[in-house]
């Protein structure tokens, strides 16, 4: 390796302990975090490819790696300096899963860096600890391949124990590490054509045309899947509006609500805008759309979607969905849409470090806001209007029971077969009436959605 190479990798590797000493320490969203800094600093695509690999692998394989260094540290690795234990973390994840980059010059990388930010002292505990892990390593041992406590197996599929407990439970031993194997994939980016302003065919063949490897997705017929994508604001036709980013999964939920050109729909904690666009679409832009959010940097995302997507039928209100909206009267709305804020644990794929941030209690207190949520909005449906109520959440006290609950205090609602409403091929993503995508089967993003119908 040269001298420029080494520097360039040490270059990346800082970069990286940067994003998740972030994301470790301020909670923050490792993507964001990504992005810009793949903006910030001129990389070659070499360089890209691998810091987003670091962070995203370190951050998937979070608990395995800490299982393996905790075998090697005098004190608990929470207690060591957070950007050493992020260091540590980095180096651990390419040691024990990647095989292009060799092994010594992982660690003295790691070493390397470690010295630049915390001094010799440091450099020489990381050293230590690195050797020892690889000494280890070179010994190999084997899986126990009869792994039963909930512990081992939190440690051998990198989810946190409480999560593998509550799945354990809700789905089953087989399903739950089918599910959490698939959590640990890449996710591919997906992409929602436009159809107001092109095709599927025609957005393929221009990704064609330029040489990006995409294809149709399987079960929305607007989606696009594009691996490995680069950065999204580079692909031909995202300036011009085109397409935009939504998973797969997602989409689905527009063609569940199912909207008419020429209705009123409230689209309720709607940023980034993905699902209001979407229905704007799917009611050739006539209509009304009023997409309400209560953060400001969500209304300017809404807002910059909906201009880079020509889009005119959409109006943006920031308010909170949980009180009276400014302007709406009750019974005024053809359709709601209640994407509610959620412990997001269906989309790990792309979003690993959730896993680490959330904890039991959120559920609990998530539950709570998504029930507050659905009775205000039932407030603003008309006689005989729909509601969808979705999350991106596998969790059933999120989910299922958020509507049991809410159908036993309402009954002036009814609930809706799902697969009335799904594509043809997307009508197997059902259960019990609900709508529910799994990333083990679908290889998607795991979503849930009730269709509901006010009936009185």
């Amino acid at each position: 390796m040269t001298a420029s190479a080494e520097a360039a990798q040490t270059n990346v590797r800082d970069l990286a302990c940067e994003i998740l000493f972030q994301v470790d320490a301020r909670k923050a969203y490792a993507d964001v975090l990504l992005d810009r800094a793949l903006r910030l600093h001129p990389l070659s695509e070499l360089d890209r490819a691998l810091l987003t690999e670091l962070v995203y692998g370190t951050l998937r394989w979070r608990g395995k790696i800490d299982a393996e260094l905790a075998r090697h540290l005098q004190r608990p690795l929470a207690k060591t300096d957070a950007a050493l234990r992020n260091l540590l973390r980095i180096a651990g994840y390419q040691l024990l899963f990647l095989e292009k980059i060799p092994d010594y010059a992982a660690v003295n990388e790691s070493v390397e860096l470690a010295k630049s930010r915390r001094g010799t002292k440091a450099a020489g505990f990381v050293n230590g600890v690195l050797r020892s892990l690889l000494r280890d390593k070179t010994r190999g041992r084997a899986p126990n391949p009869a792994t039963r406590s909930v512990d081992e197996i939190a440690v051998e599929y990198s989810h946190p124990a409480w999560l593998v407990r509550r799945w354990v439970k809700e789905f089953g031993l087989d399903a739950a590490r089918d599910l959490m194997r698939a959590n640990n994939q890449r996710a591919p980016l997906s992409l929602r054509v436009n159809l107001l302003r092109n095709s599927r065919e025609e957005l393929l063949q221009r990704f064609a045309d330029a040489g990006i490897q995409a294809a149709a997705g399987e079960y929305s017929p607007q989606a696009v899947l594009v691996q490995p994508a680069g950065a999204v604001e580079n692909l031909p036709g995202f300036s011009t509006g085109l397409f935009q980013v939504q998973g797969e999964a997602s989409q689905l939920i527009g063609f569940l609500l199912a909207p008419v050109p020429g209705e009123r729909i409230l689209d309720a904690c709607a940023a980034p805008g993905g699902k209001t666009t979407h229905l704007a679409e799917l009611m050739k832009d006539s209509g009304e759309v009023i997409a309400v959010d209560k953060s400001a940097p969500g209304i300017e995302k809404i807002r910059r979607n909906l201009g880079r997507l020509e889009i005119r039928s959409a109006r943006v209100m920031q308010a909170d969905a949980g009180e009276n909206i400014p302007g709406l009267e009750p019974e005024s709305c053809d359709r709601i849409l209640l994407d509610a804020p959620c412990s997001g644990l269906g989309t790990l794929r792309a979003h690993p470090e959730i896993k680490w941030q959330r904890t039991e209690s959120d559920i609990h207190r998530l539950s709570g806001l998504q029930a507050k949520l659905l009775r205000r909005a039932a407030v603003n449906l008309k006689p005989a209007g729909v509601m969808v109520y979705a999350t991106c959440t596998l969790s059933r006290a999120e989910n299922e029971r958020n509507i049991e609950l809410f159908l036993a205090e309402h009954r002036e609602f009814e609930l809706e077969e799902a697969a009335r409403y799904l594509p043809l091929q997307a009508r197997h993503m059902v259960r019990s009436s609900f709508y529910q995508a799994l990333p083990q089967r679908d290889g998607t993003d795991g979503f849930f959605a009730a269709r509901l119908r006010k009936v009185s």
